[in-house]
């Protein structure tokens, strides 16, 4: 009889230790990290809203089941972004739609500025206009969160400012040549190269939309670039507008140089052409732009939803998917990108969070030193 009253005594005693040890691992296991305590205390002391788990985040994704994006990635690019995002999370539906232009993106931002109800969650936005957008992205304090790791985004990709924005691509700028009409050794190596003598009249093409030189004026300062761009347009060079047909002009060898074009529309076009007599070079300092911001808009109603889409345009599945089908156009800051590895090494000019919004005024102060050139060539 004592012997069964002692085995019992035992018995309960350790249920209640066991007991004891769970409650304490589950009170452990659940105990908030005082630092993410205090970013979300922050953060909502700000205005922003602020998840603490990953898990919360595709939990509300999951209520949501959709995605309404418009991006400016291309057709095919954005396809297989979406069929890659909905491997990881097959129970969002995701439709998306692209803008594209200076004047489509205006249209847009237009439109958000008149109240005019939107069915978007993500949008792009064109840097032109980058300040005017900020009233119309829900305060989700993306910087915060990545910072704390509750989303897996490289913090570089995340205005520093306004803490809602993330950019996925740089363009970077420099010069397209016809390899059969003008020798390696012949080439410019200096932007300076092209105010010579043997350049003068009508010996290479200039963008009217000055994107390039403005970004330059990170680096070389605004007095040196609009110097510079009174001197190109003395040298009296075939004014164009785009990249895709006065590329193609150069590889056809109707012209023998680009200066400043689209280094990604130059590698896109030396693909396509057959007789690979299309090159492109990088003139350092390489001008260098943030491109592809993505934002949530105030009035999604899928925002958990978008902030997956945002963490997985910044993975690095999906910048090799932008590398892949968007002829390297990845962020240049990316770990083991394509646009990393071909700037390593070099000097760059980036226009950067804290010059965009010179952007505008810095393509004005080009375009003017240009003498307003009339386009002799064709729309990109």
């Amino acid at each position: 009889m004592k012997t069964s009253f002692i085995r019992k005594a035992a018995l309960f005693l350790i249920l209640v230790l066991v007991g004891s040890c769970l409650a304490g691992s589950r009170l452990f296991a659940a105990s908030p990290d005082p630092a993410l305590l205090k970013a979300k205390a922050e953060a909502e002391a700000k205005g922003y809203l602020f998840f603490t788990t990953h898990d919360e985040v595709v939990a509300g994704a999951r209520k949501e089941g959709k995605l309404r994006i418009l991006t400016s990635l291309e057709g095919r690019s954005y396809k297989v972004m979406i069929d890659a995002f909905k491997k990881r999370y097959p129970f969002i539906d995701v439709f998306a739609s692209d803008i594209k232009g200076p004047d489509t993106h205006q249209k847009f931002l237009l439109e958000l500025k008149a109240g005019i109800p939107t069915e978007w969650d993500v949008f792009n936005m064109a840097p032109e206009f980058y300040p005017e957008y900020m009233p119309y992205i829900k305060r989700l304090d993306i910087l915060g969160m990545a910072t704390q790791k509750v989303l897996a985004i490289p913090t570089t990709m995340i205005d520093p400012k306004n803490r809602t924005v993330v950019v996925v691509s740089t363009t970077v700028y420099g010069i397209g040549y016809n390899r059969k009409r003008i020798p390696e050794d012949k080439l410019p190596r200096s932007y300076e190269d092209f105010l010579k003598p043997e350049f003068k009249g009508k010996k290479f093409l200039v963008d009217i939309r000055p994107t390039g030189f403005a970004n330059l004026a990170v680096e070389l300062g605004e007095e040196k670039v609009e110097d510079y761009a009174r001197k190109i347009a003395a040298q009296d060079p075939v004014w164009v507008r785009g990249a895709t047909r006065p590329l193609t002009s150069i590889a056809a060898g109707e012209h023998t140089l680009f200066l400043m074009t689209y280094y990604q529309s130059c590698l896109r076009s030396a693909e396509k052409a057959p007789t690979g007599s299309l090159g492109c070079k990088l003139i350092e300092p390489v001008p260098a732009m943030l491109r592809n911001f993505n934002a949530i808009t105030n009035v999604a109603r899928h925002p958990h939803s978008g902030l997956l889409w945002l963490r997985f345009l910044a993975t690095p599945e999906g910048q090799k998917i932008i590398d892949d089908y968007e002829g390297l156009n990845s962020f240049i800051y990316a770990p083991g990108s394509g646009m990393a590895k071909a700037t390593q090494g070099k000097k760059l000019s980036v226009n950067n969070w804290d010059t965009l919004h010179n952007t505008a005024k810095w393509e004005q102060m080009v375009f003017k030193a240009f003498g307003f050139p009339r386009a002799e060539e064709t729309k990109r």
